[in-house]
């Protein structure tokens, strides 16, 4: 495939299948989705879930092994990704007592997936 154009699209549409994939694990898990793709101008987050008392706020990553989706993120990323999280909740009621957390979630084209719950700390 040497188009660019088919390459965009083709990589748009595996991380929707990536994402999709990552928010039904977290369903199984007992988590239920608040927003998928949220974005703002400082950022987004690719899932924000809730299970209790706990908010998640996600990134999905899809690559052809599970380690090259850990390396895959990196620092500025991660920044980008708390301004998000503190944008989506000066934007949303939130009860005071809920625990934050940033997780990751990695997948291979294999099927294979890795969820890393607190991945990183702000």
């Amino acid at each position: 495939m040497t188009d660019p154009l088919a390459k965009r699209q083709k990589a748009y549409r595996d991380g929707l299948f990536a994402e999709t994939l990552a928010a039904w694990l977290l369903r199984l898990k007992g988590f239920r989705i608040l927003e998928r793709r949220f974005k703002c101008p400082s950022g987004e987050v690719d899932l924000i879930a809730r299970r209790g008392q706990l908010l998640v706020f996600v990134e999905v990553k899809r690559r052809a092994h599970l380690d090259e989706a850990a390396f895959a993120i990196h620092e500025t990323q991660m920044r980008r990704i708390h301004k998000a999280a503190e944008t989506y909740l000066t934007r949303k009621t939130t009860p005071a007592n809920l625990r934050l957390r940033f997780d990751a979630i990695l997948i291979a084209p294999s099927g294979r997936f890795r969820h890393l719950a607190n991945a990183w700390q702000p």
